[in-house]
């Protein structure tokens, strides 16, 4: 999952919002959703948010990253584990 947004909607400066942030993303959170975050991180001066998250279906992240709609985009894409795909044969 990878959510860009603009400086000017940037949370991580804000004193109220900085809080909040921390909380949608913690796994308590997630796991609300059926998600498992697996792994996250911000690309430094980007306004970029990368996560690599565990569900059943992309409707669960999609309602997990739902706020973060609000701010900017959110893009989904699945993945599966390096093994999975020489398992199969295929990317």
């Amino acid at each position: 999952m990878t959510h860009v947004h603009s400086a000017q909607a940037c949370p991580s400066g804000d004193k109220e919002m900085a809080p909040m942030l921390l909380q949608l993303l913690s796994q308590p959170n997630a796991s609300k959703f059926g998600v498992d975050t697996q792994a996250s991180a911000v690309l430094d001066g980007k306004h970029t948010l990368q996560m690599i998250l565990e569900a059943a279906d992309t409707a669960k992240v999609q309602e997990f990253m739902s706020p973060f709609s609000q701010m900017g985009s959110v893009d989904i894409e699945p993945a599966n584990r390096c093994e999975t795909v020489v398992e199969r044969g295929r990317c």
